[in-house]
């Protein structure tokens, strides 16, 4: 059974969650650790003779230690990049927290040290009418891991996201700051100290803006230490 359990989420689409992931599990695995890493729903699929597959799903399956079929790794895959309940209403099928909540604890019951979790977009993308992907974490009553993209608007947006996560009665376990883009925002130095000194859990790393990024290269930026803790 994965004795370490995380679900990652973002302050919004596109902050690098998938990225930041697959570099914890590289930095976890240069410690030795059995680490899984999963991707519930992925839109943006494309065609393959084998069938949908998802980039950022692949990136997880090959920086995770244990070896996993695509379809355990990603269980919902979309073929529509746009967000995953409309991606799933076009494809006819409906997307449910227990539905994933059952496949993450599937992952779950397998041998491993470090078992992550990648969200869709932020804490309150929908699932369907009714269910946000917060509920899944919740469900599942796992620590969170917060990736904020360092750009214009990000102190509300990672403020605000804390505050969920926490009235949903979960813990924040760390967060990583990424600078996702190749310019620096104004005043960057500034906006990561009121960050540190607001959010009130671990940085785990500040990554900065790497053109060819790989999660080998990445997880060099990374504390995964305090993850272990406990």
């Amino acid at each position: 059974m994965a004795k370490k359990t995380f679900f990652v989420t973002g302050t919004d689409t596109g902050v690098g969650k998938t990225m930041v992931s697959a570099a914890i599990l590289e930095a976890a695995k240069v410690t030795g650790k059995r680490t899984l890493g999963m991707k519930p729903i992925a839109s943006g699929c494309e065609s393959t003779p084998e069938g949908l597959r998802n980039e950022d799903a692949l990136i997880l399956q090959a920086a995770a230690t244990e070896a996993l079929a695509y379809d355990v790794v990603n269980p919902v895959a979309l073929a529509p990049a746009i967000a995953p309940h409309v991606a799933a209403k076009q494809a006819g099928c409906l997307i449910s927290a227990d539905r994933l909540v059952g496949f993450c604890r599937g992952m779950q019951i397998r041998p491993a040290d470090l078992l992550l979790i990648e969200g869709a977009g932020g804490w309150r993308v929908p699932l369907n009418d009714r269910e946000t992907y917060s509920t899944v974490p919740r469900q599942l009553g796992v620590p969170v891991i917060l990736v904020v993209a360092l750009r214009l608007g990000c102190i509300n947006q990672a403020l605000l996201t804390v505050e969920a996560i926490r009235n949903d009665g979960l813990m924040l376990a760390g967060w990583v700051a990424n600078h996702s883009e190749p310019e620096d925002m104004s005043c960057v130095q500034e906006t990561l100290s009121y960050l540190m000194e607001h959010i009130p859990a671990t940085c785990l790393g500040v990554i900065p803006w790497v053109e060819d990024a790989r999660p080998g290269i990445v997880s060099h930026y990374l504390g995964v230490d305090a993850l272990f803790e406990n």
